[in-house]
């Protein structure tokens, strides 16, 4: 807009030696700023510095100079700075570095548009990078871009495109009970039980490990989970809280397993209430890499009749479905599991005691029956070998 002399009030256009124009305006901060491009009238500059004078009344104005930071240097500092456990910044940290800095590492956040996060998922793909990959990649990148667009350096996040978050995992094996428990027979006695608690709990690897004595109430049947150990790159041990705040629970034990862990803390862990509850025969805390080993994992996992490279963390799929089987809620199975939800109220709100409880008798009354009912099975089939050899 210009004053009665002809001068804008605010901003200014000149012409450049291509023939082209420029225009040029005083920040909030008085320091002048050019246009992100030349224009080819005046009438044209003019007018983009109208619009931009009336983003800055509208306080709609977004600094330019904010978003000429690389993102490779932001989102360095993101990770470094964001509020995670130590093995989650790691993990951000690793994708970061091999599938989001190659590609769009050199731009700045200013230059990164919905067009570029297009194009860069499908490079992506095309150099065959997995869909889970792709999905956790891609949702890393929109929670930094989240943070430049809260900070004023973009107007709006780039990341977005319509179920490009979703990861789409092949659906993971589900071990039956008799399988739980060849599993747990061809471990070594003091493994014997943790194998157990897994599949009946539905306690996370790491939440297991981190287990004190304290924490375990044979008694009252209930098992309390406040922390996790999570093992680094470099091969550091590291206590923290759980995944999540629903991670933070405490769950109703089914009787099954019940005799086992006592027996387990009798012979296998050292009085006190902080002593772990699963400790290697030296008393170190299990990694999970020498656990495998000293367990010769492939090895037990064949035995039990398990298909090749059924992992660990399987072993919680088996007390989810009979938890899902004895009627439990949506919400119960979220307590049971530790998982979080999208809607914040209910990271915090658990499933009653009494009703866990119940759940976890019906576990242990359906484990006793499919148990009970594979034993038939091989004594039957036994007998009818020994007619056969008898005839």
């Amino acid at each position: 807009m210009a004053n009665k002399d002809g001068h804008r009030r605010f901003g200014n256009a000149r012409q450049r030696g291509s023939g082209r124009w420029q225009a040029r305006y005083p920040g909030p901060d008085g320091q002048l700023r050019n246009a992100p491009n030349t224009f080819p009238s005046k009438r044209d500059a003019e007018q983009w510095l109208t619009v931009t004078e009336a983003a800055m009344l509208r306080s709609d104005w977004i600094d330019p100079l904010l978003g000429k930071i690389t993102l490779t240097d932001f989102g360095t500092r993101w990770i470094k700075e964001r509020k995670l456990g130590e093995r989650t910044r790691e993990e951000h940290a690793r994708t970061f570095r091999l599938h989001v800095v190659p590609f769009l590492g050199h731009l700045t956040l200013g230059d990164i548009g919905t067009d570029t996060v297009r194009s860069w998922r499908a490079t992506l793909a095309e150099e065959g990078r997995s869909d889970i990959r792709i999905a956790k990649a891609y949702k890393l990148l929109r929670a930094i871009m989240n943070t430049a667009a809260d900070d004023g350096r973009i107007k709006r996040n780039p990341c977005r495109i319509k179920g490009a978050d979703q990861e789409y995992s092949p659906e993971r094996p589900v071990a039956s009970v008799p399988q739980v428990f060849a599993l747990a027979d061809q471990m070594p006695a003091r493994f014997r039980a943790l194998v157990l608690a897994a599949a009946f709990t539905g306690l996370r690897w790491g939440e297991l490990i981190a287990l004190r004595r304290c924490d375990v109430d044979t008694e009252e049947r209930t098992v309390r989970v406040p922390r996790r150990l999570a093992q680094l790159n470099s091969g550091e041990m590291v206590a923290g809280p759980t995944k999540s705040a629903a991670g933070f629970r405490t769950v109703a034990l089914p009787e099954l397993i019940v005799d086992d862990l006592t027996d387990h803390l009798d012979r296998f862990v050292e009085s006190g209430d902080a002593a772990l509850v699963f400790v290697g025969e030296k008393g170190a805390m299990l990694r999970r890499g020498n656990w495998r080993r000293s367990v010769r994992w492939p090895e037990s996992v064949k035995a039990a009749g398990l298909p090749e490279g059924f992992h660990f963390h399987d072993l919680r799929h088996t007390g989810n479905h009979l938890a899902a089987s004895a009627g439990a809620s949506t919400k119960e199975l979220m307590h049971r599991m530790g998982h979080g939800s999208m809607r914040a109220a209910l990271i915090y709100q658990h499933a009653t005691s009494e009703r866990d409880q119940e759940i976890a008798k019906a576990v242990t009354r359906r484990a006793r029956a499919a148990r009970k009912k594979a034993q038939k099975k091989t004594k039957q089939k036994a007998d009818d070998q020994g007619k056969g050899h008898a005839a």
